[in-house]
């Protein structure tokens, strides 16, 4: 007679354990449809800003404590999409807000960098309007850098297009473009006015709800400023490979400190947002990581705008977190208002 194997728990607790690992290790290594938003690092900004005729009596210099915080993106996998507290610090979205369905990543590419080109000039004409120099500047609209295809937009606006009135409200502006939709509810129509090869065209536009907010209504564009802008003065910006937006205050407030009133005053400054033409300063994504890649870089202060203030709040309470509407009141906030001559 055969005497019979008996399994003893030992063998079943290292099979249990051997599966469960498989299958972690398995769920490590399968790309999930989602992404994730990572804390990157703080960046000086003094490096990347070449001021040609830089004043003498200027209070800051190339070692300002002026500082962009950029965050990173990278595909999730599927245990991180499971399990998203696995890392409190990433934020897990679709992958539909970080590609919309039909928009090539060369496309993506190519709007942030126009976005980051635009945000550069704004940023140099507030700073040295702030300080006393004559910018010239001519406001003309909000203009569309990215249509998302299958949107309300798609065939009807293309870019290059520059948009003057929005629900019977003037546009000089991306944020006068906002506040025009913003009593909109999504699936109403909307009166956008356009201009295109020197020619003004009118066309009606079902709305849809944005991807981020379902309560917001959208017509599936991304816009950047038109505007026509003369410095005085020559000023570069070398980003490098950040793209976006939301680093025009902290180039401007740089800029500040390089050629007026010390800005930095030996202190750790991180700022982010999105700088408009008139010194407005709009709220930015990833604010999340953006605080936490400031308090892990020892920030003394954080500059935000006033919309992204809670979240910033809420993820480094640590911090001393300042936020501001507009770049005027960044300045005076830090102590660096400009003395009128």
């Amino acid at each position: 007679m055969r005497s019979r194997r008996l399994v003893t728990w030992p063998r079943v607790l290292v099979l249990a354990v051997l599966v469960v690992a498989a299958t972690f290790a398995a769920l490590w290594l399968l790309p999930s449809n989602q992404y994730l938003l990572l804390p990157g690092e703080a960046i000086p900004v003094g490096p990347l800003v070449s001021i040609d005729s830089a004043s003498p009596d200027g209070g800051g210099s190339k070692g300002s404590g002026i500082y962009l915080v950029d965050i990173l993106l990278r595909k999730a996998n599927l245990l991180e999409e499971i399990f998203p507290s696995l890392n409190n610090d990433a934020t897990l979205v679709p992958e539909q807000a970080i590609n919309p369905v039909g928009v090539s990543e060369q496309q993506q590419q190519q709007s942030g960098a126009l976005d980051m080109t635009r945000s550069q000039q704004i940023a140099a004409a507030v700073a040295l309007e702030s300080i006393g120099y004559d910018v010239k500047t001519t406001s003309s609209g909000a203009e569309v850098s990215l249509v998302v295809p299958d949107s309300p937009s798609s065939g009807r606006l293309q870019p290059g297009d520059v948009i003057v009135q929005a629900n019977g409200r003037p546009v000089k502006s991306p944020t006068d473009l906002r506040n025009a939709m913003a009593p909109l509810k999504p699936g109403s129509p909307v009166a956008i006015e356009y201009r295109r090869s020197g020619g003004t065209k009118q066309v009606t536009l079902e709305t849809k709800a944005a991807e981020d907010d379902p309560a917001r209504a959208v017509i599936g564009v991304l816009v950047d400023q038109a505007a026509s802008i003369d410095l005085p003065i020559s000023i570069k910006i070398d980003a490098g490979s950040i793209i976006g937006p939301s680093a025009g205050l902290a180039f401007a407030l740089d800029i500040v400190d390089q050629l007026g009133p010390d800005v930095d005053k030996g202190r750790r400054i991180v700022a982010t947002g999105e700088l408009g033409l008139d010194g407005s300063v709009e709220p930015i994504g990833g604010i999340k990581q953006k605080a936490i890649g400031a308090k892990e870089a020892g920030a003394d202060v954080f500059i935000v705008p006033q919309g992204n203030y809670d979240e910033a709040k809420r993820y480094s309470n640590v911090l001393k977190i300042v936020p501001v509407e507009t770049f005027d009141e960044a300045l005076a906030d830090l102590g660096a208002t400009p003395t009128a001559s």
